[in-house]
């Protein structure tokens, strides 16, 4: 029986397998991810939802409601850490190191035989290339429904432009007290109490903008759709991240094969491991390869004061990406 209503749609997704299928095999790993995706589902039952299915190292959910959604994201965090901290089965380092994605979105949905369809659907199930590491993400549809007090635990994103679709999608974070990025990121680069900023340059080969404080997020990545477009293999369709946060800008690794950031032209080279650093001075950041390596993309970026008369010096080698 067809029927259309309005839900709640959630897709959550684990990153970090492959290193489970390096250290433990092919037939534990695919144990191990099977155990733990059957863990965060309970989370969908705990929260009454509905499992539509799993997906590999993933799983699709509806509810009711935005809160129970959202109450069930928080579940599958909390769930997932408990799983790599304690003692059950593949516990490694390995295990560890996987992080949890999970987005959220709400309008009419048409289910049929046991499975979930339209626009809601489609956008949950994109929204999670924009996640970093242990990030969940709503729409503002879903935003709406929620009370006071777990709206303000959201900032906002602005708009994203959605693969697939034609209108970008206002898009939501739920805020981490503590994030490692920030603090990983000062041991490569101390930053320096100045105003601030209020912009933020890129540059790569003749693709040269300044993006004002206003109109983030900046989403890099080889997707005609990315705010900033770097047609080059080694970049995936949303590599990268750019917010306006706390007034600082901070940069997000969404992609498979990596983004590195280096502060100045001698300072060490930060490997995000999809997490995320703040964005101070300048510098320059490797996408799906560090800076060192000649063949990478590299996005020259200077954090911009616009009362400075002289901008920080942008010279350097250009990507041949």
């Amino acid at each position: 029986m067809t029927q259309i209503r309005e839900r709640t749609v959630l897709f959550a997704d684990l990153r970090g397998s492959t290193g489970l299928f390096e250290s433990l095999g092919n037939a534990e790993a695919t144990s191990v991810v099977t155990h733990t995706v059957g863990v965060i589902a309970q989370a969908v039952d705990e929260c009454n939802g509905q499992l539509i299915k799993t997906l590999g190292d993933g799983l699709m959910a509806v509810f009711e409601g935005p809160a129970e959604g959202v109450k069930s994201a928080v579940r599958m965090h909390e769930m997932l850490e408990r799983v790599a901290r304690g003692k059950q089965r593949g516990a490694s380092p390995a295990l560890r190191g996987l992080k949890l994605q999970v987005a959220l979105a709400r309008g009419e949905v048409v289910e049929m035989g046991g499975d979930c369809f339209g626009d809601a659907v489609n956008v949950a199930a994109r929204l999670i290339d924009h996640a970093g590491d242990n990030e969940t993400l709503i729409t503002a549809e879903v935003l709406a429904g929620l009370p006071t007090a777990r709206k303000n635990r959201f900032r906002s994103l602005d708009r994203i432009a959605v693969r697939g679709r034609v209108e970008p999608v206002h898009v939501y974070v739920q805020d981490q007290p503590n994030q490692q990025g920030d603090a990983a990121a000062t041991q490569f680069g101390e930053i320096v109490p100045h105003a601030e900023p209020d912009g933020i340059r890129l540059v790569w080969q003749d693709l040269d903008r300044v993006f004002d404080t206003a109109i983030m997020p900046i989403v890099l990545g080889r997707s005609v759709q990315a705010t900033y477009c770097i047609t080059d293999g080694r970049v995936s369709r949303s590599h990268a991240r750019i917010d306006w946060h706390g007034g600082v800008f901070s940069l997000t690794d969404l992609s498979y094969n990596g983004t590195f950031v280096r502060f100045g032209p001698l300072g060490e080279i930060l490997s995000l491991k999809r997490g995320n650093c703040t964005l101070h001075g300048s510098g320059v950041i490797g996408l799906g390869g560090p800076p060192s390596d000649d063949n990478a993309p590299i996005v020259r970026f200077e954090v911009l004061h616009f009362a400075d008369t002289e901008p920080l010096s942008l010279t350097g080698p250009r990507s041949r990406g």
